[in-house]
């Protein structure tokens, strides 16, 4: 009896001097089940564009330059590219997702396959943002992501409202015409009673709701099937970095003290990961063991460490960096503060929605 074909999902991202990160994650997100890669790079100093070019010499990705054209975003450009590109025809799931991302999938082995499994009705899945905090590490160390960053925000939260943001993973039946940031765009009418959305705890999931209105409205736990864990920071000394490379998606936000108060909680330890990491290791090793790969990962964190050092010599990083030891965690406020400043946000939103509706 011949074998079932196999499931084939994809991963669309964009990178930009991530490379001391990008082995562990592209070897954890194979491991768990993802097939195809579809990887746009753009102004790349510290070699990533490189890194990514022998990766698809060796069959593992499939990457294209993306340098910024026009008033796009780089990010909005790729998710653009890549709705037409030919790979899209031969994918059964798709996620976008980025390079300080990791699914953590909870259930059996932590395997596409078993999510697949225990909600097989499902079409789309929206993983909730797991903030992890910089574990009260200042200094940038060329040691897994997954390994160094392991205290995270509790469970339940609904404020900063970044805690109730995700990413999703759905299926490429024509659903829908075009990617999106953190949820796919443009839904078929036609296909759309069909659809079938649940968070990372199986719950059912809006889908898609009116802009301005309330997505999760409540304190539950999303994670307990699946959830995204998001290391937005790392240590203070890489988060200098990203200060100095800003959004992907919204080029002229600054990423500040704002940005850190937002994602540093450190509250509860979560290792649920590391039986991730334990399926991905032999692939790491793999990829390591490809002196053109090794090579280039080394560059990429010499690069890393020299902008450190320059950074810290120039006064605004280096008042960012002293404030943000100086900050330390953040607070989880009360469930009664959060609700309260959830209402008013959402409220903001609503009012603002309408204002430009009647404009």
């Amino acid at each position: 009896m011949p074998n079932p074909p196999k499931t084939r999902a994809l991963i669309v991202t964009c990178m930009r001097n991530e490379g001391p990160f990008v082995l562990e994650w592209l070897a954890h997100h194979k491991a768990i089940g993802f097939t195809d890669f579809l990887i746009y790079s753009n102004d790349c100093e510290d070699g990533t564009d490189l890194m990514l070019d022998r990766l698809m010499e060796m069959g593992e990705i499939t990457h294209i330059p993306n340098p910024p054209l026009g008033k796009k975003t780089v990010q909005w450009q790729a998710l653009s590219d890549a709705a037409t590109h030919p790979i899209m025809k031969e994918v059964d799931w798709i996620y976008g997702t980025d390079v300080d991302e990791f699914l953590n999938i909870k259930l059996g082995d932590g395997h596409l396959n078993d999510l697949f499994s225990a909600s097989p009705e499902t079409t789309g899945f929206a993983f909730a943002w797991r903030m992890f905090g910089n574990n009260g590490i200042t200094a940038f160390q060329d040691q897994p992501v997954t390994g160094q960053f392991t205290r995270c925000a509790p469970t339940g939260m609904l404020w900063p409202w970044r805690a109730v943001q995700f990413k999703c993973l759905y299926r490429n039946d024509g659903s829908y015409e075009k990617l999106g940031v953190h949820m796919p765009k443009k839904p078929d009418p036609v296909k759309q009673p069909q659809t079938i959305w649940r968070d990372g705890s199986g719950n059912p999931f809006p889908g898609h709701s009116p802009k301005g209105s309330t997505l999760i409205p409540t304190f539950e736990n999303q994670y307990e099937l699946a959830q995204i864990n998001h290391y937005a920071l790392g240590s203070v000394e890489n988060y200098l970095i990203k200060q100095m490379r800003g959004k992907p998606n919204h080029s002229t936000d600054p990423i500040d003290l704002a940005y850190w108060a937002d994602r540093n909680f450190n509250d509860v330890e979560d290792i649920t990961i590391q039986k991730s990491a334990k399926l991905s290791a032999p692939l790491l090793s793999q990829y390591k063991d490809d002196k053109t790969l090794a090579d280039l990962h080394e560059k990429s964190v010499t690069w890393r460490r020299t902008q450190i050092r320059r950074l810290l010599t120039e006064s605004d990083s280096f008042y960012l960096y002293a404030r943000a030891i100086q900050m330390g965690s953040t607070e989880v406020l009360s469930r009664a503060r959060q609700q309260q400043l959830f209402r008013k946000l959402m409220k903001m939103r609503r009012n603002m929605f309408q204002a430009k509706l009647k404009a």
